[in-house]
């Protein structure tokens, strides 16, 4: 092959070495790079490269980078069609000697390597880049990086193309090497051993110590007292020799030292540790439960878990069992949405079993660091979040809640969610070992309680190790009892108001839950709240009313405005071709219309509505359906021809994907076909099959809380989730009819209007 000349004075590149060298050639190109001496005669092997990237320089110098790839053999020159010299070469790939001649000069090589690392002080990466390579004629190359091998002897190296008589060099070449650096080192311990060291020492000592007292400063009663903090701290012994031997350097070194204060730095960190401090827990389930009655309503599946997990550990205590993994499967994580009292019952668990409690934001963390803690290598180092929270909970045994745990990142400086895996393991948190501390810490003991809005993003193996709550959000009558016994007495206190200057009545509380707030929690229940008694604040303090003030409906239309949510069902299914569905999103369970139309054009379908990939299939698969079974749905077949089908889930801008729209969109097709309207009072989730066959889905009880706030009476579902309902609260049941299906035809029985001829007369 014929390549661009490159030649090199001052230096010899080796294959799979990448430089940077001056020269003016087009990225991607390949050239051969040839060494001279200074009398200008080449060398008789050089190296094929490709040029990886090419910059201009100021000056208009152009620099380009090469990756060498094999040796090649320079042939007879000839000119290129600009003028250039190009060369012919004989590409010389390395073969893979397996004699075991090869293998001891391998082994022996990698021995002297090794020495020479040792006396030069490496960091490990030049050994660890030693052990990737497993070629000989490639670890023979490695001699040619070193600044210490001269020109000559590069060129040798580069020249010698049989594997193993360059291994042999490339070893002479490391034992000369190796001998003078162990010259030098002979040389250097014989000065310092000449040396009087200890009175040197000594000597520097008093000097030091006569300085400081001239600046007013007194080093020793710094030792002194972090020698007394380390000694009566309650700290293991292994922590306690690493916080010795930190001290000694600390006294060794002085203050004049740039390091003196990161050592102190990192002694007021291991002092911080509540080494031995617990917490006397309260283990009386009955008092527990009164905790957490009291400070949350509803929420009973987390309040019987903490209950069983105090009784537990009771029973354990009283009969001297023992306490090994005492809280195995005691790390709860709480999933649901926005403003159901996750976060905020961490603090009542912590008050019912008397524990500290430290709240772990996580959101958006992204650096492992903030998990395990930096390395005391950097500059501005610092221990990771778990001992900045045993700091501040000052005892070993808190309660500390991992908030947001399902938006954790991962970039280039690590995965959080892996570091998480061992604190968050009863079989390995016991020895949790923090970067900057570099000591084991005993987490068994920590309480951890973990929050999540999805299951869905949080990693497999970390999840795989909580066990999971679910807030399903609450019904209305929870929701005015949580808004009369906590959110409204909080909001007069910090709105300056007392409790007997303003009331509202249960029924004031429900027109502001139905008409202005559409939520599965209460957060944005306690804002119009507030907002309403901002107004009664305002009206008190100008004077134009007097307490106590009653707050009646209007009072309520007049400060929140005209009402933002209706009950809709009813007009938007007056006509055929919409059907009520229900999902679930981020905020908690919603009510989708779906609405499907036809137009002429060519045969096929529209979707829009910021659907998903799983939407998308739904839509497909209802459509397919359809087609496939028109007659026994009572459609001509003739309806599909030349007919462009358009399904629309409209809400804005807000993302809409999950395996529950199935049977919504074949029953809104089925009803633009046939003219029959969807009942106004029916609300469906499920999955179809190209069979008809309905699949189960996930999320019921947000659904039906869902539909019974928007005023549905009846709620389709998959015959498989029929056990579900259990968890939907009993009152909700009692006012709503539900109808587990297992085929289509079965949904249309029950969502269409039997006689859509008389409705459609009537409607109109």
């Amino acid at each position: 092959m014929k390549l661009l000349l490159v030649p090199l004075d001052e230096s010899v590149v080796f294959p799979y070495m990448t430089v940077s060298i001056s020269a003016d050639v087009a990225r991607g190109e390949r050239v051969l790079l040839l060494p001279r001496d200074d009398d200008g005669e080449y060398a008789r092997v050089g190296t094929v490269a490709e040029v990886v990237e090419r910059n201009r320089l100021p000056g208009g110098v152009v620099a380009i980078t090469v990756t060498g790839l094999h040796r090649g053999i320079p042939g007879a020159a000839v000119s290129g069609p600009d003028g250039e010299l190009l060369i012919e070469v004989q590409p010389i790939h390395d073969g893979v000697p397996t004699d075991e001649r090869t293998r001891e000069l391998e082994r022996e090589y990698r021995a002297v390597v090794e020495e020479i690392l040792d006396l030069r002080g490496d960091d490990g990466r030049v050994a660890a880049f030693l052990r990737t390579i497993d070629e000989p004629g490639a670890l023979a190359d490695t001699t040619g990086y070193s600044p210490d091998i001269s020109l000559a002897d590069k060129r040798r190296l580069l020249e010698t193309l049989d594997v193993t008589r360059r291994l042999e060099l490339a070893v002479e070449l490391q034992r000369e090497r190796l001998a003078e650096l162990q010259v030098r080192q002979r040389i250097r311990d014989d000065v310092e051993s000449g040396a009087q060291k200890q009175q040197r020492e000594y000597f520097l000592r008093k000097q030091l110590e006569s300085i400081r007292k001239e600046l007013g400063e007194d080093e020793g009663s710094i030792i002194e007292e972090y020698a007394k903090k380390i000694e009566e701290s309650d700290m293991p012994d292994d922590v306690r020799e690493q916080a010795q031997r930190e001290l000694g350097r600390l006294e060794r070194m002085g203050d004049a030292s740039g390091e003196s204060s990161m050592i102190r730095t990192y002694l007021d960190w291991i002092l911080a540790v509540p080494w031995g401090k617990r917490s006397e827990e309260v283990l009386d389930p009955v008092k527990a439960r009164e905790v957490l009655d009291a400070d949350h309503a509803g929420l009973e599946d987390v309040k019987d878990r903490i209950t069983e997990f105090i009784a537990v550990r009771r029973l354990r205590r009283e009969r001297g069992l023992s306490e090994e993994g005492r809280n195995a499967g005691a790390i709860l994580t709480l999933i649901g949405p926005p403003g159901t009292g996750k976060t905020s019952i961490g603090e009542s668990i912590a008050r019912a079993t008397g524990r500290e409690f430290v709240r772990m934001s996580l959101g958006g963390v992204r650096d492992e660091a903030e998990i395990r803690g930096h390395r005391r290598t950097y500059i501005g180092a610092l221990p990771g979040r778990l001992v900045r929270a045993l700091r501040d909970a000052g005892t070993m045994n808190p309660v500390i809640m991992l908030d947001e745990v399902d938006k954790i990142g991962a970039d280039w400086r690590g995965d959080p969610a892996a570091a998480l895996l061992e604190v968050l393991d009863p079989a390995q948190n016991h020895s949790f070992r923090d970067h900057y501390l570099d000591v084991d810490l005993d987490l068994s003991e920590v309480m951890f309680i973990a929050t999540a809005n999805f299951a869905e993003t949080i990693p497999g193996p970390l999840l795989d190790r909580m066990e999971v709550v679910r807030f399903d959000g609450y019904t209305t009558d929870e929701k005015i009892a949580i808004a009369r016994d906590y959110l409204w007495p909080r909001q007069v206190e910090r709105n300056g108001l007392r409790p007997d200057e303003v009331e509202i009545g249960d029924e004031q509380i429900r027109q502001v839950i139905t008409d202005y707030t559409r939520e599965a929690g209460v957060r944005g229940l306690e804002r119009e709240l507030g907002k309403l008694l901002r107004k009664t604040a305002t009206r008190i303090a100008s004077g134009r009313a007097e307490a106590p003030i009653e707050i009646d409906s209007d009072a309520v239309r007049e400060a929140l405005g005209r009402p933002r949510y209706f009950q809709e069902a009813a007009e938007r299914t007056a006509v055929p071709g919409v059907a009520t569905g229900l999902s679930v999103t981020g905020a908690g369970g919603d009510v989708l219309f779906i609405e499907a139309t036809r137009m002429p054009g060519k045969e096929g379908f529209v979707l829009t509505g910021q659907l998903g990939d799983v939407m998308k299939e739904s839509a497909r698969i209802a459509l397919s359906y359809v087609r496939g079974h028109a007659e026994e749905l009572g459609i001509d077949p003739s309806e599909f021809a030349d007919r462009e089908f358009h399904i629309h889930v409209p809400a804005g801008a807000i993302p809409k994907d999950g395996p529950s729209a199935g049977i919504t969109m074949t029953t809104a097709l089925v009803s633009l076909l046939t003219g029959r309207p969807v009942r106004h009072t029916v609300g469906m989730t499920g999955e179809v099959t190209l069979q008809g066959r309905v699949l189960p889905i996930g999320g019921v009880k947000q659904k039906v809380l869902a539909a019974h706030a928007a005023g549905l009476t009846d709620v389709i579902l998959p015959e498989r989730n029929r056990g579900d309902l259990e968890d939907v609260p009993e009152h909700v049941r009692e006012e709503m009819t539900f109808h587990p299906v297992m085929t289509i035809n079965e949904v249309l029985d029950i969502a269409l209007e039997p006689e859509p001829a008389e409705l459609l007369a009537t409607a109109g």
